[in-house]
């Protein structure tokens, strides 16, 4: 095995195909990229320097990730659903040492190709109207009903201590209520995907959703044969009084696929 001083490969993803194939300079900087084989898999790459794309940039390192995304986006449509490869892995050496990290794990990198075929990852967003969501609560509550009306009548002074008092039940059942929707929502979706993780938090929240409640954020491996039926529960979800749903995807299934140990 021949290695050179400084050479390195960056892996974008590994994919079910046993021929050479170079799918043109759409790696990151123009980068020519190409397949690494070896039996019936390969590894997606370009050959660099063996060191990390590193920049002060913020712009060009979110180039970068683009960059990346896009080789895998052209690898899953040329070869089907592919094992995509965090941003910035590079291993030292040449295609022969691709080959050989190909060999050393075949049998886990295979299984896991046949584990996510045909299937894709998604995200789930569930939001709500907090304000129309808490009026229904308190319609629906005699309790809190019978508080709202009576407050309205008390003393300034009294009336403060039991609108606060008004407030924080209010803002229990609506957590509750919250709570009951997401469990509810995600058994739902839960049979209908082939594997669901729940998100605790959402990085990013577009415009259109900023100032709503977040009901649930799940992150979803999904067959290509039931996009639509899981599509069509969330429209009827979506179609809710208080209720917004965010159905976006495909992607590669960075978050259902385990390369650390490899």
């Amino acid at each position: 095995m021949s290695e050179t001083a400084g050479e390195g490969r960056y892996i974008y993803s590994v994919v079910k195909a046993d021929i050479e194939s170079n799918l043109g300079d759409v790696g990151i900087e123009n980068s020519n990229v190409y397949l690494v084989p070896n039996r019936d898999i390969a590894a997606v790459v370009h050959s660099c320097v063996a060191e990390p794309y590193t920049t002060h940039d913020d712009e060009k390192a979110k180039e970068w990730v683009l960059e990346h995304s896009y080789v895998i986006d052209c690898a899953t449509n040329r070869f089907g659903t592919v094992l995509p490869i965090s941003f910035d892995v590079i291993v030292a050496g040449d295609d022969d040492v691709v080959k050989d990290w190909l060999e050393d794990n075949y049998d886990f990198l295979k299984d896991e190709l046949e584990r996510v075929k045909d299937k894709a990852e998604y995200s789930v967003l569930i939001f709500c109207d907090e304000g129309q969501m808490a009026d229904r609560i308190v319609s629906g509550n005699p309790e809190l009903l019978k508080l709202k009306e009576n407050i309205e009548t008390m003393p300034k002074g009294t009336a403060y201590l039991y609108r606060r008092k008004f407030e924080l039940k209010t803002k229990k059942e609506l957590s509750e209520q919250v709570f009951k929707l997401a469990k509810d929502f995600s058994a739902e979706i839960r049979e209908l995907v082939d594997s669901i993780k729940i998100e605790k938090k959402v990085s990013l929240v577009p415009e259109k959703y900023r100032g709503k409640m977040l009901v649930a954020a799940l992150t979803c491996l999904v067959h290509h044969d039931r996009v639509e039926v899981l599509g069509n529960l969330l429209e009827e979800i979506d179609k809710r009084e208080g209720l917004s749903v965010r159905f976006t995807g495909p992607w590669a299934p960075f978050s259902f696929v385990q390369l650390k140990d490899t």
